[in-house]
C-alpha cells in the first residue's frame, strides 16, 4: 500500500497585511518537521504543494532540512486543487451587511476590533470567522462570486483523484496544503457530511500532518493532526 502525508502549512502571518507568508514561528515549525522526518528516515517518492506561498515555503523549509541531512527529496509539483477555500473572501464580502442585521455578528466583530492584546484578537477573530463560515456552509449566507463549499470539496477530491491515479505501488508522498484540503481528505476516507468536514477543518495545527494509506480505490485515514514533532510548546499554533 502507498501512503501520503497531508501537511497543513506552518504558521503564516495571521492578521498581517500579507497573510500568505510564513512567520518566524512558521519557519521554525517547518524546519522541525524536516528534522523529525529526517531523523526517522522518512523518504519521499513524490512531493506536491498547493499554490500558495505558505504551502510552497513550508515544503521548501522541509526540503532544505532534508538536504542538510543528506536526503534528496524530489522537486515539488504544484496542484492548484489543493488551494484553501475562500473563507477570507466570504468574510470580507459578507461582514458589513451581517453586522448591520445580525446582533451576534456585530458583537463578535466589535470584540475583534476592541481586543486588548494580539492573542485575544486572534481568539476573537477565530470565533467570528468560524461563525460566519458555518453560516455560509449551511447555506444561511449567500456570497456571489465565491466558490461554494460543495465546489471546494469537489475540487480537492479531483486533486486527490489525480494524485492517486499517478501513484506507484508502495510509494510514500507528501502534500503541503491547508486545513480545508486536509479536512476534505478526511471526508473522503471517512465519508463525512459537508458540515462535519468543516468541523474537521478547524482542527489541524500549523505544520501538523495527517497520514493516509491507499491501494486501488481504498483511501484510509491512518493518523490525523499529528504534531509530536512540535515538542516545544511555543511551536504549537492554530493560526
Amino acid at each position: 500500500m502507498g501512503r501520503v502525508f497531508l501537511v497543513r502549512h506552518a504558521q503564516a502571518s495571521f492578521l498581517q497585511p500579507d497573510y500568505d507568508k510564513l512567520s518566524a514561528t512558521g519557519e521554525a515549525q517547518a524546519r522541525v518537521l524536516g528534522e523529525y522526518w529526517a531523523r526517522h528516515k522518512v523518504t519521499l517518492d513524490r512531493v506536491l504543494t498547493g499554490p500558495r506561498v505558505r504551502h510552497r515555503d513550508t515544503e521548501k523549509a522541509v526540503r532544505e532540512t532534508f538536504t542538510k541531512n543528506g536526503l534528496q527529496p524530489p522537486e515539488p509539483v504544484v496542484f492548484d486543487e489543493f488551494d484553501e477555500f475562500q473563507g477570507d473572501v466570504v468574510l470580507e464580502k459578507s461582514l458589513p451587511q451581517l453586522s448591520e442585521i445580525n446582533p451576534h455578528i456585530r458583537d463578535l466583530d466589535a470584540a475583534v476590533r476592541n481586543a486588548n492584546s494580539p492573542p485575544q484578537r486572534h481568539r476573537n477573530f477565530q470565533r467570528l470567522f468560524e461563525t460566519v463560515i458555518t453560516m455560509w456552509v449551511r447555506a444561511e449566507l449567500m456570497v456571489d462570486g465565491v466558490e461554494s463549499w460543495e465546489d471546494f470539496i469537489a475540487r480537492v477530491n479531483r486533486g486527490l483523484s489525480r494524485f492517486l491515479s499517478a501513484a506507484r505501488k508502495n510509494e510514500t508522498s507528501a502534500i503541503f496544503t491547508s486545513g480545508g484540503p486536509v479536512a476534505v481528505s478526511v471526508q473522503r476516507a471517512l465519508h463525512l457530511s459537508p458540515q462535519d468536514t468543516l468541523e474537521v477543518a478547524w482542527m489541524p495545527r500549523n505544520c501538523s500532518y495527517s497520514e493516509f494509506v491507499f491501494s486501488g480505490d481504498r483511501f484510509t485515514l491512518s493518523t490525523f493532526n499529528s504534531f509530536q514533532h512540535l515538542d516545544d510548546p511555543a511551536l504549537l499554533t492554530y493560526r
